[in-house]
This record gives C-alpha cells, structure tokens and sequence, in this order.
C-alpha cells in the first residue's frame, strides 16, 4: 500500500453533530489503493492504549498541574510574595493557562507536519527545568517565579497539550469521544493529586524550595515514562495543512466560529473558582484542614465529570452536553456569593467541578464534531485553543482585582457568574446554527434521492 494512504489527510467517515456516519472519498492518488476501514482505525491494540495511556500521563502532569494553581495563589497571596495583590499573583496562573493554550497555534502546526516526537521531547524537558527553577526562586521575588511558572511551564505544557491529545485520533473513531474523554481525567486527576502534595509540602516541613523540587522530580518521571509510551500511526501529510487556508475556512465556518467565541466569554470565569475556591475557604474562617483539600472536593468531583461526560455525550450530543454544562458553571458561579461556611463551600465545590468537568471532557470531542476534514484537526484545535485563551488570560486578574485587598467576594463571584452565561448563550446559538445545517443537508439529499431512485 503506498505511503498516501495511510496519511492522516484519508479520514474514511466523519461524525457529525447528531452522531451519524457519512461516508467520505478517498483522495486516491494514480499508485494507491484505497485503505481499510480497520488500517486507518484500529480501535485498540497494544500501541493505541499506550499511547492513550502516555497521553494520559502528558494531561496528568501538564494541565493538571496547571490547574492546580489554586494552592500556590493560597500560598504566594499568605506566605511567599505578600508584597503582591491578588490580580498581579493570579497573573502567573492565567498566563500559564493562556500559554497551554495559545502555544497550541504553534503546536499543532508543527505535529501536523510530523513533529510530533520533537514537541513532547522539548516540552517534557522545559517541563522539568521551569519547575526546578521555580522551586529555586525567592520570596518577593515575583519576576523569577513569573518567569519560571508563569512563562517556562506555560510555554512546556502548551507545546505537549494539542499533541498528546490529537495523536489519539490515530488510532479512534468509533471510540474516540469515551477515549479523548479518559485521557482528559487525566488532567482532573492531576488537579487532585498536586493540590495534596503541594498543600503538605509546602506547608510541612520541606517548604517551599524543597517541596517544589519534590513534585518536580515525579513529574519530570511521569512525562519521561509518557514519552516513552507515546506513539504515532499515521505518516504526516505529503502537503501539510496551509494555516492561513484553514483560518480562512475557520472564519467562514459560523458555528465554528460561535463555538471559539463562546469558548472565549465563558473560560473568563470558569477558572475562578479553581484559583480561588482555597483562599475563599480561608477567609471566610473555615479551617485551614479543609481550605486545603477544598481543591480537592471540586477536582475530584471534576475527575468524575470527565469520565462520564463521554457516556452522557453519546445520549445527548457534545453541542447539547456542552450547553448544559457551561449554563451550570455560570449558575453555580454565583452561588459562590453565598459561601460561608464549610457545607456550603463543599456542595459548590462538588457541583461546580462535575459540571466544569462535563465541560472540558467535552470540549475536543465538540471540535472534532465540527472538523469536516479530520487533516486540520490539529490546526483547528490550535485556532480555537488560541482564541479562547485569551478568555483565561485576562479572566482571574480581573476577578482578582475586582476581590480588591478587601476580599469583596460577591463582585468577582457575580462578574465570573454573568460572564460565563454570556459565553453559554454563544453556545446555545452556536446549535441552533447547526440544527439549521442539519435541516438544509437533509433537504438537499432528499432532493438528490428524488432526482436519482
């Protein structure tokens, strides 16, 4: 079989939104034969789950150590740089967060054109020595742990993120949603994990220099045994995906389109609460046992989101589990107005990370539903991830701001709150979009089985 066709451009099926199956051609060059359903799809196998299980790895020491933030927003804000207000300490968090997303641009541009080995290697090995640095940074010194968390380890996570998740599609199709959906728990899992042992690291007796090289040792360990698993299937494209042609077609794409704009109002804040939710806890004058494992309850809770978002979805539909998800977080984020005692924070906290969970599980399962051409997956994973950064970027320095060194809770509560709506009901329009699509597509293969009995 000639080299064409095993390129990751020869998707044999798209999935649409309803879930249905259409059969699409086979570019066939004049020496190839068309491929197999069961080459370009294997469904499983050694390869495929290790690689699922190394990209599992990537989320669990990537995005959900970033995400964890939480903990160190406690611990910079109390301890580390008191110097600083909230906003300008939640800078470090949100820049992580936009640069995990951004550097996707770059990202998945390059594992489109076969550098997929490249970025995990470079990515792992920043990994390690931004967090390796942090941990040699002083208090007060803002510009150093700026540097290494904020810009070192947004820059590493960003250039593993597209990769590691788009390399499943090598691999699934049928699966591909309630496996995208297991590797995503991977990043939930972390945020449960980290906040544990940096909670009693920092706080023990290590401190901060030691403990931070202590969780920097088991990641650099988890990303080197994701390397090592991690394989791809598919050779990369003979002429790989032109950006500015899939911009273009992103922009003529109006559900696409809706879906990175609300993807933009809505992640201004959804990450509230997961910075916050421990310093919340505290000043409100619960104890400092539980402010500590309040991170804890909610990414547990979001650890069981993502597993079952993908069995919901498959009930649902990723547009429709998307728009109840994101009204809820908009919900309960203005049910964080009235924490005030630990029943309260724990019911917000369990609620809000399911729901937050349903989100992001379904999230890359919605962007693949709307990819016609699975060959620009990566390059539409890198514009919409891009894009809607900028939501996470400027997102907790306003709620922090907007907190002022008073701790006025309800202003950033309703702000994430409203805002988030705001960024549902793009979504919700976005559907509605698609409901009109489905209805035209439908009518014209009528049309066409009229024409043609």
């Amino acid at each position: 079989m000639a080299s064409e066709s095993k390129s990751q451009t020869e998707a044999p099926y798209h999935e649409d939104i309803q879930g249905s199956e259409t059969l699409v051609e086979y570019p066939v060059t004049k020496d190839s034969d068309p491929p197999s359903l069961s080459d370009e799809f294997p469904e499983g196998g050694l390869a495929a789950w290790t690689t699922v299980f190394g990209s599992f790895l990537v989320q669990f020491s990537g995005y959900g150590y970033a995400t964890s933030f939480g903990v160190y927003q406690d611990f910079y804000t109390q301890h580390y740089l008191t110097k600083e207000t909230s906003s300008a300490i939640s800078w470090i968090g949100s820049l992580n967060m936009f640069l995990l997303t951004a550097v996707g641009l770059v990202s998945g541009l390059l594992y489109d054109r076969g550098y997929f080995y490249h970025l995990m290697i470079v990515g792992s090995l920043l990994q390690s020595f931004s967090l390796f640095m942090l941990s040699l940074s002083k208090p007060d010194q803002y510009y150093q742990i700026f540097l290494a968390q904020g810009l070192g380890s947004g820059i590493a996570t960003g250039l593993m993120f597209v990769p590691s998740t788009a390399v499943i599609s090598h691999y699934f199709r049928r699966k591909r949603t309630l496996v995208l959906t297991f590797v995503a728990s991977g990043s939930s899992l972390g945020a449960t994990i980290h906040p544990i042992m940096l909670n009693n690291l920092l706080n023990g007796t290590l401190g901060f220099s030691n403990g931070v090289r202590a969780s920097a040792g088991l990641v650099s360990v988890l990303l080197l045994i994701a390397c090592l698993c991690m394989r791809t299937r598919l050779d990369s494209p003979t002429i790989p995906v032109n950006y500015i042609a899939a911009a273009r077609k992103c922009i003529r794409d109006v559900p696409f389109v809706l879906m990175i704009a609300g993807a933009c109002l809505f992640q201004i804040g959804f990450y509230f609460p997961m910075f916050f939710l421990q310093l919340d806890s505290i000043k409100h004058g619960l104890s400092v046992m539980f402010s500590f494992y309040s991170l804890v309850i909610l990414n547990a809770a979001n650890c069981v989101g993502r597993v079952t978002s993908g069995f919901i979805a498959a009930i649902t539909g990723v547009p429709n589990l998307t728009i109840v998800a994101t009204i809820s977080c908009g919900i309960l984020n203005l049910g964080f107005i009235g924490l005030s005692n630990l029943a309260s924070a724990t019911v917000l906290g369990v609620i809000y990370g399911y729901f937050a969970g349903l989100y992001i599980g379904a999230w890359v399962p919605l962007m693949a539903d709307l990819t016609p051409d699975l060959s620009e997956l990566g390059a539409r994973m890198g514009i919409c991830f891009c894009m809607s950064g900028f939501g996470i970027l400027i997102g907790t320095p306003i709620s922090g701001a907007l907190l002022t060194s008073n701790y006025t809770w309800w202003i950033p509560s309703l702000f994430s709150g409203v805002i988030a709506l705001a960024g549902s009901m793009m979504y919700i329009i976005m559907r509605l979009m698609l409901s009109k699509r489905g209805q035209k597509e439908r009518g014209a293969q009528l049309k066409v089985l009229e024409n043609h009995p």
